[in-house]
């Protein structure tokens, strides 16, 4: 019960590492405010939740809409009467879509940086007000090694924005940090989500030759890292980059 009395509000929560940190969190104690665009994928993650013994509202969300990240954190708020996790989770992907800045067009980048950058964005602008009146507590920001190295097959919008997102954790660790709020950013590797769904076997098979610990990674490893970053058991953390990738960055990309 690592999490015990705590209020975890989640975003992307409808499949992959946002459903799969609802209810590792769950098990842990915490009680779980769910957000996804897909209500079909929310409500049966909140049901898998519920269905161990937990509680969780799921509240239908596109975290690029300001308006509906504020009523979301309202209901949390009316729900529980708190908060103090905040897991920006939600985000996109779009290999057909996404490419180097010589192909990139207007629409599909500002739609990648809304929900990628923006939707953590008004997450905490309507978040940290709440957790504050809690007493403090955790932020975790998924990024990507995409951030950290460069590929020459490029999705260049993803890229900028995970980048983003690491200096926002960076500001947002200093400047809370006198209401006890911590900030941290985990950059996963190669994990087998519903977002990598074009891995075909052989393709799956290549990756995990790839990775130095010899596998791809699975939404539980991220999960596992956000519930300590998530518990008192890294109370002197903030401003952290944590990378989970199997050694992909040491070996050197």
């Amino acid at each position: 019960m690592r999490l015990a009395d705590k209020v975890a509000l989640i975003t992307g929560a409808g499949m992959g590492q946002g459903r799969t940190a609802c209810e590792i969190f769950a098990r842990e104690g915490a009680r779980i405010v769910a957000l996804d665009i897909d209500e079909e994928a929310g409500s049966k993650t909140v049901a898998l939740v519920r269905d161990q013994g937990a509680e969780a509202i799921f509240c239908p969300c596109d975290v690029a809409d300001e308006k509906q990240v504020q009523e979301a954190v309202a209901e949390g708020i009316k729900s529980f009467g708190r908060l103090n996790i905040l897991y920006n989770n939600a985000g996109v992907l779009w290999r057909d879509r996404d490419f180097e800045v010589t192909r990139t067009n207007e629409e599909n980048w500002d739609r990648v940086m809304d929900i990628n950058l923006k939707g953590a964005v008004w997450v905490c602008k309507y978040g940290i007000p709440e957790m504050i009146k809690s007493g403090g507590g955790s932020i975790i920001n998924i990024a990507s090694v995409s951030a950290l190295l460069g590929f020459s097959t490029a999705q260049d919008a993803y890229t900028c924005s995970k980048g983003a997102l690491i200096s926002l954790t960076r500001s947002i660790a200093i400047v809370y940090a006198k209401n006890s709020i911590r900030a941290n950013t985990i950059h996963p590797g190669a994990i087998d989500t519903p977002m990598q769904k074009e891995w075909d076997e052989e393709t799956k098979k290549g990756i995990a030759d790839w990775v130095p610990l010899g596998r791809i990674g699975q939404p539980e490893d991220i999960a596992n890292c956000a519930l300590f970053l998530a518990s008192d058991e890294s109370s002197y953390i903030t401003g952290q980059e944590i990378v989970v990738d199997g050694g992909i960055m040491v070996k050197g990309g």
